[in-house]
């Protein structure tokens, strides 16, 4: 099978979704333990240095090339799938049980990644810009005190929790999803990737869901 045959047919753009998504889970643990150094609560000096680092670092910058690659990968194939399963079934049954084989999160997987979409718009707009224009203009910016400004307004908490809770459940189905799509699962081990996963969703998601939270309420200073 040719390349443009494989990224054309069904099992390639599974096997690629399963690829950028297990690429995507990766970057969420190295974002979220840089985002664990503001519970040090020492006025954001750790927080800023790791954020210094990921700044500067040119081999974080390079990998941040491939990181909006396999995004808007994920995201293509993810919208063509779904046009391409709506076109094999465009008549729905008239009686449907979807709570008997999927849970209701499985079944709204593009509705949580429009609004995880959304959620990304919001946060590259407050942080990621703000830092890569410090970078290039070679000037000085304070990521933990930006971070204080943003989370001071009670609707951009809102925001980040809208899009913690779609996260959340975008990886309660895509963690094992991911997997299933790279033929890596087995009846022996299914539990525990299940469990895995789920732990995984739940840990990531609560230590991003507290950030806005701590600093919101004035717990970190």
């Amino acid at each position: 099978m040719s390349k443009q045959n494989f990224s054309k047919s069904t099992i390639g753009k599974k096997i690629i979704m399963g690829l950028t998504g297990l690429f995507l889970i990766s970057f969420l643990v190295v974002h979220v333990t840089l985002n664990s150094f503001i519970f040090c609560n020492d006025g954001g000096v750790s927080f800023n240095a790791g954020a210094d680092f990921m700044a500067h670092n040119p081999i974080v910058r390079i990998l941040e090339i491939g990181l909006f690659a396999g995004l808007i990968a994920h995201i293509f194939m993810a919208l063509t799938l779904t046009i391409q399963n709506n076109k094999a079934r465009p008549v729905k049954y008239a009686v449907t049980n979807g709570n008997a084989n999927s849970k209701w999160y499985s079944r709204s997987m593009g509705i949580l990644g429009s609004l995880l979409l959304i959620f990304l718009v919001v946060h590259l707009a407050n942080f990621w810009v703000p830092t890569k224009v410090a970078v290039f203009t070679h000037t000085e910016h304070n990521t933990f005190e930006s971070m204080k400004e943003v989370f001071s307004k009670w609707y951009f908490v809102a925001v980040y929790m809208l899009g913690v809770i779609s996260l959340c459940y975008h990886l309660l189905h895509g963690f094992k999803s991911a997997f299933q799509s790279l033929g890596l699962t087995h009846k022996k081990y299914s539990k525990l990737l299940s469990v895995t996963g789920a732990a995984f969703s739940y840990v990531v998601c609560l230590l991003f869901a507290a950030m806005p939270l701590t600093i919101h309420f004035g717990l970190i200073k």
